[in-house]
C-alpha cells in the first residue's frame, strides 16, 4: 500500500516527533535555517493550538507545535502545512475602488488574479475617504438602520471588540453579527436559556476525567483534529466512547458504542434516552432539587417519548436507546460534546436544550470530566462571540434591552445607545433584498460563501449600495464590494484569541504585512475616526485594557500576564485568579443560581424530501480544508490533498442511479443546483448525501435553503432536500 491509500492524513507529526532526522516534510520545508522564531496560534478552528513560526528573508519556512494547555504539541495538517497562504500571489496589497460603470451582478465570476478587471488601485486616504464617506452618507439620509457590520470569527478579540463598537456608537444600530450565526448561534441561545452562560464548562482535555464520553453531531477527526487526538487516548486509556450521528465519522472506529440515526431525528432520540433515565429511576434527584427548576415538566413532556415509540422515527432499535441512555446515567463522570450536526439545524436550539437536559437530569456537570461542551468552530468564534460581536447582546452576553447593561456600556463608551436587538445574518440579507439596509462594511466574513440559499445572498450583496470589505483576498463577497480595504493575515499581527476552552490565549505577530496591506485595527480606527469617532487606541493591548473594564470575565486577566503565561482561562475577575478551568461547581450564572430544565418538542427540517427531491444533503467541513477555503485553497499543500469537490454518495445509491466513482453528479434543490464528482462513501446511508461547502466551483450553499431556528435565527444547513441525478 502506497502512503497516500492508508488512513494517514498528513498532519506530520511523525516528522515532529522524529528523533533522528530520518523523517522529513516533502519539498524540503524545514531544511532552511530560520533567522528568527515567534511563538504564537493556529490561524483555524477553535482548538486554539500554540505554535511556533519559523521565519526566513520574511517568509514562513515551517510551523512547529508548541507544549501548550489545548495541543501539546500536536498539529494538525492544516495547522503544520497551511500556512503558505500568506504569501499567495492572489494577497491584497493595495486598496481598491470598483471602477466606474462596472455594474454588480449577482451571477458576476470572480477572477481574483485579475482584479483590474473591477476595480482600480487607489491611495489610503482616498479609499478611506470613500469608504467611510458612503457609510456616513446612508446613516445620516437614510437612517441608523440602513447599515449593518459583519465581523470575523478569525479576527483577534481586539478586533471583535472595536467592529462591534464602531457599528454600535458609529453607525447607531445593533445591526452586526458574524459567523457564529451559521454554527453555534442555537447551542449559545440554549446554554444562555437554560444555565445563563453560552460557554463549555469543561476543557476537552478533561475527557482524561471521564469515565464515559459522549460525542454527537461532531467530526471531530476533521473539525477539531488535534481535540478529536485527546478523545482517542482517552478512549485506549479505558474511557467508555459513545458517538452517535448520522455519518460513520473516523471517531467512530474508537468508540464502545456508535449509533448511527436517521438526519433530522436528534429531538425524538434524545428524548428518548432522557425518557429512559427519568422513567428507570437513574435520575440525580438530590442534584435536581437543589441546582434544577422545572423537573416536573420536563417529566410530563417526556411521557410520550418512549424508545420504542421513537426508535421507527430515529431509525435506532429501542434496546441500543436504552443502553446509551443508561451508560451515560450511570457512569461517575461523563461529558457530551457536539458540533454543527446538532446546532445547524431549524430545531438546533432545541437540540442542544435536549442535550442540557440531560447533563442536568443526570448531574453530570459542575465537575471534572464531567459537563457541555459545543466544539467551537472558528478560532476564536468564541473570543468574537463573548466580544460582543452579536446584535442582540453587548460584551460578555449582556442584553442590549437591558437598561443596566446599555447603562453601563454608555458610560463607558460615552453615548447613547440603541436600546433595540440588531439583525442577524440572514435577516440583514433579507432587509437588503427589501431595500432597508443600504450599506454595509464586512471584515474578514465570507457571505457569499458562508451564507444558506446563496443566490439570494449574493443578489443581496449585489443590490447593496454601498459596501466595504476588508480583508486579505479577493473573495467572492470582496468581489461585490464598492471599496476593498487589504488588511493583515494571522501571522501578521498580535492580539488575543479565546478557543472553545474559554482560554485566552496570544497570538504574537511573525512578518510584515505584504505591500501597502495594513493591521485591521489600524484601518477599523481610521474609518471610525472618518465617521465622527475620536479614536486612538495604540495597539492591541490598548483595546484589551479596555475590554477588561467592559467584560467582568476577562477582569483578571492584563496583557503583561498574557505575555507571561501565554493562556488564562476565563472567567478569571481578579489577578490573583488562576482561570476557572471547571465551572457550574456550586452555582449557575442565573437569577436564582439554578438551571432551567426546558423541554424540547419533536420537530422535523422545514425543507423535507419528497418525490422531486428524495435525497438528504449534509454540508460541512473537511479536514484538509478550512470554512469557504478563502485561505486553505491557496495554501499549496492543502489545495495537493483535496482539488476539487466530491459529493460524498452511499455505494447503493451510485448503483441505483447507474453513476459510476468519480463522475458528474448534479445535485437539484428547491433553492438551486450544482454538479460535481461523486465519491463513493460507504460511511454515510443510502438516501444521504454530503458536500463540502469551501468549493466556489461547487458551491454547496446554492442549495440549501434559508428557513431559520425561530429562536437562534441559524439556518439548517445539516438537513437540504435535493435531487441527485448523473451529469
Amino acid at each position: 500500500m502506497v502512503l497516500g491509500e492508508s488512513s494517514c492524513v498528513g498532519c506530520g507529526e511523525c516528522v515532529q516527533a522524529c528523533p533522528t532526522g530520518a523523517l522529513a516534510t516533502a519539498d524540503g520545508l524545514g531544511t532552511l535555517a530560520p533567522e528568527r522564531s515567534v511563538d504564537s496560534l493556529c490561524p483555524y478552528c477553535g482548538v486554539g493550538c500554540q505554535l511556533t513560526f519559523h521565519v526566513r528573508d520574511e517568509r514562513i519556512v515551517e510551523v512547529e507545535g508548541r507544549d501548550g494547555p489545548a495541543n501539546r504539541g500536536r498539529l494538525c495538517v492544516k495547522g503544520r502545512y497551511g500556512f503558505d497562504y500568506v504569501h499567495h500571489p492572489q494577497r491584497l496589497t493595495k486598496p481598491l475602488i470598483r471602477r466606474d460603470g462596472v455594474a454588480k451582478s449577482a451571477n458576476a465570476t470572480v477572477d481574483a488574479s485579475n482584479p483590474s478587471a473591477v476595480f482600480r488601485e487607489a491611495t489610503w486616504e482616498e479609499a478611506l475617504d470613500v469608504a467611510a464617506t458612503g457609510l456616513a452618507r446612508l446613516r445620516q439620509t437614510r437612517g441608523p438602520g440602513s447599515l449593518a457590520g459583519f465581523g470575523s470569527a478569525k479576527g483577534s478579540n481586539e478586533e471583535a471588540y472595536l467592529f462591534q463598537k464602531l457599528v454600535r456608537t458609529g453607525f447607531g444600530s445593533n445591526n452586526v453579527d458574524h459567523c457564529t450565526r451559521l454554527c453555534h448561534a442555537s447551542s449559545v441561545a440554549a446554554l444562555l436559556q437554560m444555565i445563563g452562560s453560552g460557554a463549555v464548562s469543561n476543557p476537552v482535555a478533561d475527557v482524561a476525567e471521564a469515565e464515559l464520553v459522549l460525542i454527537i453531531g461532531s467530526n471531530t477527526t476533521a473539525n477539531h483534529p488535534v481535540a478529536a487526538t485527546f478523545m482517542k487516548n482517552a478512549a485506549r486509556a479505558g474511557t467508555t466512547l459513545i458517538v452517535l450521528d448520522p455519518r460513520r465519522t473516523p471517531l467512530a472506529r474508537h468508540a464502545d458504542l456508535f449509533v448511527q440515526f436517521r438526519p433530522d431525528s436528534d429531538i425524538a432520540l434524545l428524548n428518548a434516552l432522557l425518557h429512559v433515565i427519568v422513567t428507570e429511576g437513574l435520575v440525580d434527584r438530590e442534584f435536581v432539587a437543589q441546582r434544577t427548576t422545572g423537573f416536573a415538566e420536563l417529566e410530563a413532556h417526556l411521557a410520550t417519548f418512549s424508545p420504542e415509540a421513537m426508535a421507527p422515527l430515529c431509525g435506532v432499535p429501542a434496546e441500543r436507546l436504552r443502553e446509551v441512555a443508561r451508560r451515560y446515567a450511570t457512569a461517575g463522570t461523563a461529558m457530551i460534546f457536539w458540533g454543527m450536526g446538532i446546532s445547524q439545524h431549524v430545531h438546533g436550539t432545541d437540540n442542544a436544550r435536549a442535550l442540557i437536559s440531560l447533563a442536568l437530569v443526570t448531574g453530570q456537570i459542575g465537575r471534572p470530566g464531567t459537563g457541555l461542551h459545543p466544539l467551537r468552530g472558528q478560532n476564536n468564534v468564541q473570543g468574537a462571540s463573548d466580544a460582543g460581536l452579536i446584535p442582540m447582546v453587548f460584551p460578555d452576553y449582556r442584553r442590549v434591552d437591558d437598561p443596566g447593561a446599555r447603562a453601563h456600556f454608555e458610560s463607558l463608551w460615552g453615548q447613547a445607545l440603541d436600546p433595540n436587538p440588531g439583525l442577524t445574518v440572514v435577516e440583514i440579507v433579507r432587509a437588503i433584498l427589501a431595500d432597508e439596509v443600504r450599506g454595509m462594511y464586512i471584515l474578514g466574513e465570507n457571505p457569499a460563501m458562508s451564507d444558506p440559499d446563496l443566490g439570494h445572498a449574493r443578489e443581496a450583496l449585489a443590490k447593496l449600495e454601498h459596501l466595504v470589505v476588508q480583508d486579505i483576498f479577493l473573495t467572492e463577497t470582496a468581489f461585490h464590494a464598492d471599496v476593498v480595504l487589504p488588511a493583515s493575515a494571522f501571522p501578521e499581527k498580535s492580539g488575543t484569541f479565546t478557543n472553545t476552552d474559554r482560554r485566552v490565549q496570544l497570538g504574537r505577530q511573525a512578518i510584515e504585512p505584504p505591500g501597502e496591506a495594513r493591521q485591521d485595527l489600524w484601518i477599523v480606527q481610521e474609518i471610525a475616526r472618518r465617521i465622527g469617532l475620536d479614536w486612538d487606541y495604540a495597539g492591541p493591548d490598548a483595546v484589551f485594557a479596555e475590554m477588561t473594564r467592559a467584560m467582568p470575565s476577562i477582569a483578571g486577566i492584563d496583557w503583561a500576564r498574557l505575555e507571561r503565561e501565554g493562556a488564562v482561562t476565563y472567567p478569571c475577575p481578579t489577578p490573583d485568579d488562576p482561570g476557572q478551568q471547571v465551572i457550574f461547581t456550586e452555582t449557575f450564572p442565573i437569577a436564582d443560581g439554578r438551571a432551567r430544565l426546558v423541554p424540547a418538542p419533536l420537530q422535523t427540517a422545514s425543507d423535507s424530501p419528497d418525490e422531486d427531491h428524495p435525497f438528504v444533503l449534509i454540508t460541512g467541513r473537511l479536514l484538509e480544508h478550512w470554512h469557504t477555503g478563502a485561505m486553505t485553497r491557496r495554501a499549496s499543500k492543502l489545495e495537493a490533498l483535496e482539488p476539487e469537490a466530491e459529493i460524498g454518495i452511499h455505494p447503493d445509491d451510485l448503483a441505483r442511479l447507474d453513476v459510476a466513482n468519480g463522475s458528474p453528479l448534479r445535485l437539484t434543490s428547491r433553492q438551486g443546483e450544482l454538479v460535481a464528482r461523486a465519491r463513493s462513501d460507504p460511511d454515510l446511508q443510502p438516501g444521504q448525501l454530503f458536500l463540502p461547502f469551501c468549493y466556489a466551483e461547487a458551491a454547496a450553499n446554492l442549495l440549501t435553503s434559508a428557513a431559520l431556528d425561530p429562536d437562534a435565527k441559524i439556518p439548517g444547513f445539516k438537513f437540504t432536500a435535493v435531487a441527485a441525478a448523473p451529469a
